[in-house]
């Protein structure tokens, strides 16, 4: 029986550590991702007083933690040789890893990626496949090498894509199904020969972390591409409206397929916190409970009344 660690953090990490548990591999060593991201000091109080979901879900299990800095440390290196590790398991990651930390497991290091690579390389593919109206993606487990998504596949299953998912709905059936198949995975290691296959870089694509410019709701796209800009981003940023110099954020938001033959951009109605817009298509979106950016409700409430005006091009 393989001995595993798994690195990573969130819902892909937790899924990969019960995947293998279910298979009757109880992982030799964890590493979570809050052991770099934070001071060795701050962490230690932020686990006693306000622990993560991580870190809580390492606890319930009673996993053996290493402590370590970073995956290139000599000290998880060395973790990994006591270890005497055969397999490597990474479920979202911050650092790109280091030759000398990759050749350490007897079998393989392996990373889990949420998307049918060669496609959809890049830190979040699930914002990436939604922006792009793609209705499948998937869960690839492959080789790691020192380019980011890039090594050899050894197992891929398609994932789908449904109408209405988030960012969120959207990692947390990829992490679920990378669960499911980790269990099948570590059996076909344990008792097959699998050969590795090549991506096709070719077919490759690479979408980088998004950035401000990425939130900002542009009305000269349809209904539906807005819609899916916001909730391609749910969890993780919220979109934003502009108005001039101001930017309005918003809690709630659905299609009014009604059409105007207003310009898009024209704020339609205003009433309360919901705001009216036309969309390039024709379409409306109604926006509610929306707020300034960085700005009280009774600031909104003002601004709304004597510098928002119906008729107004949200630019």
């Amino acid at each position: 029986m393989p001995k595993v660690v798994i690195v990573g953090y969130g819902t892909m990490f937790a899924n990969l550590i019960s995947g293998c548990m279910s298979a009757g591999y109880e992982p030799v060593g964890v590493f979570r991702y809050e052991k770099v991201k934070y001071n060795h000091f701050l962490l230690a109080l932020k686990d006693i007083f306000i622990p993560s979901k991580d870190k809580a879900f390492i606890n319930g299990y009673n996993l053996h933690e290493i402590d370590a800095d970073s995956v290139n440390s000599e000290n998880f290196r060395k973790e990994l040789i006591k270890l005497n590790v055969d397999i490597v398991f990474i479920g979202s990651w911050g650092e790109k890893f280091e030759k000398k930390t990759i050749n350490i497991p007897k079998i393989a290091t392996i990373n889990c990626h949420p998307s049918l690579l060669p496609k959809y390389r890049g830190p979040n593919p699930y914002v990436a496949t939604i922006l792009n109206n793609e209705s499948k993606t998937g869960v690839t487990f492959h080789l790691v090498n020192e380019k980011f998504d890039s090594g050899a596949i050894l197992k891929q299953v398609e994932v789908e894509i449904k109408p209405d998912d988030t960012g969120k709905t959207l990692r947390e059936r990829c992490a679920s199904v990378a669960g499911e198949e980790i269990e099948k995975l570590l059996k076909e290691l344990d008792s097959e020969f699998i050969v590795p296959v090549n991506q096709n870089e070719e077919r490759a694509t690479y979408f980088p972390q998004y950035s401000e410019k990425d939130l900002l709701l542009n009305f000269e796209n349809s209904a539906e591409e807005i819609d899916r800009r916001i909730r391609a981003f749910i969890p993780w940023a919220k979109c934003f409206i502009p108005h001039k110099n101001r930017f309005f954020t918003f809690s709630n938001h659905k299609i009014i397929d009604e059409k105007t033959d207003c310009k898009c951009g024209t704020l339609l109605s205003k009433a309360g916190k919901d705001l009216v817009i036309a969309c390039g298509d024709g379409k409306k979106i109604e926006f509610s409970e929306v707020k300034i950016y960085k700005k009280s409700y009774l600031f909104t409430k003002l601004y709304t009344a004597f510098s928002l005006k119906t008729g107004d091009i949200m630019v």
